[in-house]
């Protein structure tokens, strides 16, 4: 489910709250695979590494108090036409994520992959290798868009929604709403990758 890539505006400063506010509003309306089984996890990760580039989020419980701190719940990953939603606290073995994740040969894109490499491995430990911060990319060229949010607003031209980030995401039964937003993260951030590369921003020095 590939979007033609939005044309970079004359600016390359941020656009305002108001500006993303009055874009069209898009989720991932395609196949999403729930992994909740060691069985399902392997199978899963053995679709994802047919792939060339794979979109790459983590959500995490929100922790309200001071203090007080979760592990990561969800791992997102996106392929070419399909999101795989792997919940962490169902399953018991995490080798085939490890070394999918330590890969060399498959491109993981996302935003914050520093903090969410770090904050994963307080779940399994793995090598993170060939990963891609898209804001790196954006700081790096000049373009004042780091989020997600605003990343897919300048570069697909419409806005993701954030409503569910704060819901429970440690929950055994994911409700539509939480399971629709976890996978549009990870969709999105694979075409925006996409539409970084078709407009040479990746071969930028």
């Amino acid at each position: 489910m590939g979007l033609p890539s939005r044309q970079i505006p004359e600016t390359t400063g941020k656009l305002s709250k108001a500006e993303i506010n009055e874009l069209p509003i898009r989720k991932w309306e395609g196949p999403i695979n729930l992994i909740d089984s060691d069985d399902q996890l392997r199978d899963a990760v053995m679709q994802l590494r047919n792939e060339q580039v794979i979109g790459f989020d983590v959500e995490t419980r929100p922790a309200f108090k001071k203090g007080i701190s979760y592990r990561p719940s969800l791992i997102q990953m996106a392929g070419t036409d399909y999101v795989n939603i792997f919940q962490l606290p169902r399953l018991t073995s995490y080798d085939p994520l490890s070394d999918l994740l330590s890969d060399q040969e498959i491109l993981k894109v996302g935003v914050g992959l520093v903090n969410d490499s770090q904050h994963l491995q307080s779940v399994f430990p793995f090598q993170p290798k060939k990963m891609l911060d898209l804001s790196e990319v954006t700081r790096r060229v000049g373009i004042e868009s780091y989020g997600l949010r605003s990343l897919s607003a300048h570069f697909l031209g419409f806005r993701i929604s954030k409503r569910a980030q704060c819901s429970n995401w440690d929950s055994r039964e994911l409700r539509p709403f939480q399971i629709s937003y976890a996978a549009t993260d990870a969709w999105v951030s694979r075409e925006i990758y996409l539409a970084m590369q078709q407009q040479g921003l990746l071969l930028a020095p």
